[in-house]
């Protein structure tokens, strides 16, 4: 059932090659392990989640059930929480208590995911955050049924605002969306900016789906900062920094939260130059190559961080239940936090105590318009950031579930 009008949009997909329902695992409730997607289909993060994260799941799904072939049926739920914390957990609610959903991923928006991560928590199922970034996931709201997959706000923030200021440009001016993610990024940032010597000299605050960003960029020029942080995702992203390039903005733009799908929708003519922080880049090698251009016959763009994160989500829990053979979430989950995840995705990749999943991170540089040879070809690596120096350590960690 797909209603895009409502709060509801729905659908079960049985990924199970004929011939192996037969078997049964005893450990797993009704031999099926039901998937679900919870994400932005018709919003301002539509397109860094919506039938992106939904095409993902189905690569993942089928490519676990054809490599793997488990003796449980795999399904697939997808809802659209419509960016309302409200209506993610009344969807996710009815999900765990009549669909008997185990795991649920993607939840972009912050607030949508902490609001679903203290259910999840309270009725004992699995949330694998992968549109989300908001760091109280993995402090003071963190949850032993929550992991933090594929990015973070420090991870990002830390690399490049560090970054920046360690080449000279110090003083700093946040244009920063009115929730959870916006505060997180202007934070986590700042902390960052302000250990390279660096100081915030203003900051100004805008709703989520603001169309018109004029006072917002000529407030931040006037100030006189050497850079203007974008802390912003989605179409309030693309819209601020089409805003700055309208007015002639000459400061250095710092988009904490951008992806290669912003780099499209702006165009390389008005991106060319900006500096972003991904955990994922479509041709970084051979493997990702082969991966994206699967998934580019599908969606006809190249994948980002949050569909080969989810991706990579979905296979390791999957193949978790399979080898635990059980869909028990503190089983699986105590299973994951002991393997070393190595895909598409993450190399060397590892979940912590706090529910972070560590990872490398990649500093991508924009390139000139002349320089772009092919379709998506709008960036070169610049820099490899370990995961043990893109996240915090965890003597620095607010979660009560580590040990200090």
């Amino acid at each position: 059932m797909r209603t895009f009008a409502g709060a509801v949009f729905a659908c079960a997909v049985s990924s199970v090659l004929a011939g192996q329902v037969s078997a049964q695992t005893p450990g797993i409730s009704n031999n099926v392990v039901k998937i679900g997607v919870l994400g932005d289909m018709s919003g301002v993060f539509q397109d860094l989640s919506g039938a992106n994260s939904e095409a993902a799941a189905r690569m993942a799904i089928d490519d676990f059930v054809k490599n793997e072939k488990p003796p449980f049926k795999v399904e697939l739920v997808v809802s659209d929480h419509q960016n309302k914390p409200d209506i993610a957990v009344s969807r996710v609610r009815s999900w765990y208590d009549v669909d008997g959903v185990d795991m649920v991923t993607d939840a972009i928006n912050s607030a949508v995911a902490l609001a679903v991560s203290g259910l999840t928590r309270d009725k004992n199922r699995v949330l694998m955050v992968t549109g989300a970034g908001t760091t109280s996931l993995v402090n003071e709201q963190c949850s032993p049924n929550t992991v933090l997959y594929a990015w973070d706000t420090h991870g990002i923030s830390n690399a490049l605002a560090g970054s920046i200021t360690r080449a000279g440009k110090k003083n700093w001016y946040f244009l920063t969306v009115d929730y959870a993610l916006g505060q997180a990024i202007e934070k986590d940032a700042t902390q960052a900016i302000v250990a390279a010597g660096g100081k915030v000299i203003g900051s100004r605050k805008h709703p989520t789906g603001t169309a018109d960003f004029s006072s917002f960029v000529l407030s931040a020029q006037s100030a006189g900062p050497d850079v203007i942080g974008l802390a912003n995702a989605g179409g309030d992203l693309i819209n601020s920094v089409k805003a700055a390039r309208d007015f002639g903005i000459t400061q250095t733009l710092a988009p904490l939260a951008a992806s290669l799908t912003d780099v499209h929708a702006i165009g390389l003519d008005a991106a060319q130059g900006m500096i972003l922080v991904e955990g994922f880049y479509w041709n970084r090698d051979d493997e990702s190559r082969a991966w994206s251009q699967r998934f580019f016959k599908q969606r006809n763009r190249m994948p980002i961080m949050l569909q080969a994160g989810l991706y990579s989500a979905i296979t390791t829990y999957l193949k978790a239940v399979k080898e635990t053979g059980t869909d028990d979430a503190k089983t699986v989950l105590d299973h994951l936090k002991k393997t070393e995840i190595n895909d598409v995705f993450a190399k060397g990749g590892r979940i912590r105590e706090d529910g972070r999943m560590i990872h490398d991170m990649y500093v991508l540089a924009v390139k000139k318009t002349a320089d772009s040879r092919t379709a998506w070809d709008y960036a070169d690596i610049r820099e490899t950031i370990p995961g043990s120096s893109a996240y915090p350590p965890l003597s620095e960690s607010k979660c009560p579930l580590v040990k200090q």
